[in-house]
């Protein structure tokens, strides 16, 4: 982010946010900041309040409750005066599938204004950042999954919005497609472009610059990646290899440990007295019957510090 970014009114400043559906709460007064030309993602489960939150950002939904200002403009009063400095990719693929791939930027550029020679250029521009210029001609809906997310995003920049909404953008995509995804974010974020993302993928979440974690509607922890495992049990995390890890699973939580959860082949645990129980919990893998095993401290990833937050 240059200094110029960072000494300007932040991209979007949320206060109390909160709202309900009848006597549901979706989002339950929530506060955070987005700084210009940052990746902020914002992170919880499905049914947490992400999507709510990212319509009532665009103005798309009214709050119930509470203040929020998207490029220095009150969305509460003014919700239609951010439309065209905005972009926004939904969860739903929104282009047309019996159209092109030029044809879906030219209907979109339109959209928000551009045309003529400005469509033209700007058009052209797209398709190279994204990678699209071999397909400009094909048909949208024999697109691969991954080439239609990329079309969806270039979409959603035509008009070179200073913000971008991406609501869950990599859902259902394959690995080498979300990381070149990335990739294609922070040539967005190095042009200045303030990017507010929702995930669930924790992966993703560490190339944020700045984090918020939701859950049922409230926020349980903000900042960068780096500040978020610090502040949580920082040293308080085993990682426990053994023959047996599904044996070792079930006699581990039998222990009221804190959080014990399964990666892969690997079993994490986290408490804060890890140290102490450290004796205990060796007999207990011992008494378990699961074989050979390995036991050594780790820092907490951020899928350690949200299960554990979820669950306090």
């Amino acid at each position: 982010m240059s200094s110029s970014s960072s000494m300007s009114p932040p991209a979007v400043t949320v206060h109390n946010l909160t709202k309900k559906f009848g006597d549901f709460t979706a989002v339950d007064h929530i506060s955070f900041e987005v700084r210009r030309g940052e990746i902020f993602g914002f992170l919880g489960p499905n049914g947490s309040g992400k999507t709510t939150t990212i319509r009532m950002l665009l103005g798309l939904l009214p709050a119930t409750e509470g203040e929020m200002r998207v490029l220095d403009i009150d969305v509460t009063r003014h919700p239609s005066a951010i439309a065209r400095r905005v972009g926004y990719m939904s969860q739903k693929f929104s282009l047309y599938p019996d159209l092109t791939v030029d044809e879906n930027l030219r209907f979109y550029g339109r959209t928000y204004g551009l045309s003529g020679r400005a469509l033209k250029q700007r058009r052209a521009e797209v398709l190279a950042l994204i990678g699209l210029e071999r397909q400009r001609n094909q048909i949208t809906a024999s697109l691969a999954g991954g080439w239609k997310q990329r079309l969806a995003l270039a979409a959603a920049i035509i008009h070179q919005p200073e913000l971008l909404f991406l609501d869950e953008p990599t859902a259902g995509v394959d690995p080498v497609s979300r990381r070149n995804f990335w990739r294609l974010l922070y040539q967005l974020a190095a042009a200045n472009t303030t990017i507010f993302v929702t995930t669930h993928y924790m992966d993703e979440a560490e190339q944020c610059h700045r984090l918020a974690f939701i859950n049922n509607g409230k926020l349980i922890a903000d900042g960068s990646p780096g500040e978020i495992k610090r502040s949580y049990m920082a040293g308080q995390v085993a990682e426990i290899t053994c023959e047996h890890p599904q044996r070792a699973l079930r006699a581990l939580r039998r222990m009221d440990l804190g959080e014990v959860a399964l990666y892969g082949d690997r079993i994490h645990v986290a408490c804060p007295d890890l140290n102490q129980r450290r004796p205990e919990i060796e007999e207990t893998l011992r008494r378990a019957d699961v074989g050979r095993f390995e036991i050594r401290m780790i820092p907490p990833s951020l899928e350690d510090v949200f299960i554990a937050k979820v669950r306090d």
